[in-house]
């Protein structure tokens, strides 16, 4: 599948001359994590430790009582999307906050 490069400079034409090539699709590999969560974790397996500045990308899904273990985010910074629903949550530290669907 092809994808367009940016253009440099200030060539106003729609022009797609400067395509590249995917070179290899990666799919994100489901697995449990904590009690009832199921995680499918893109980024952050061993076969992509190359994939700097990240450390993981997953998808989760998570309905009470279910969770995830005490866990530290020490030195890293955590970003959460929610699609939907909405979920409490509280790290080992004590810290807790509620991200609603949009939210972030």
């Amino acid at each position: 599948m092809p994808i367009p490069e940016k253009s440099s400079g200030n060539n106003n034409n729609n022009n797609n001359d400067n395509k590249r090539l995917v070179v290899k699709k990666l799919f994100a590999r489901q697995q449990d994590e904590g009690f009832g969560a199921v995680v499918r974790r893109s980024i952050g397996r061993f076969e992509f430790r190359y994939f700097d500045p990240f450390l993981v990308l997953d998808e989760f899904s998570v309905s009470a009582p279910s969770g995830f273990p005490d866990h530290p985010h020490r030195g890293f910074e955590t970003v959460t999307y929610m699609l939907e629903g909405e979920i409490l949550h509280e790290d080992c530290e004590g810290h807790k906050g509620v991200i609603r669907e949009g939210g972030l």
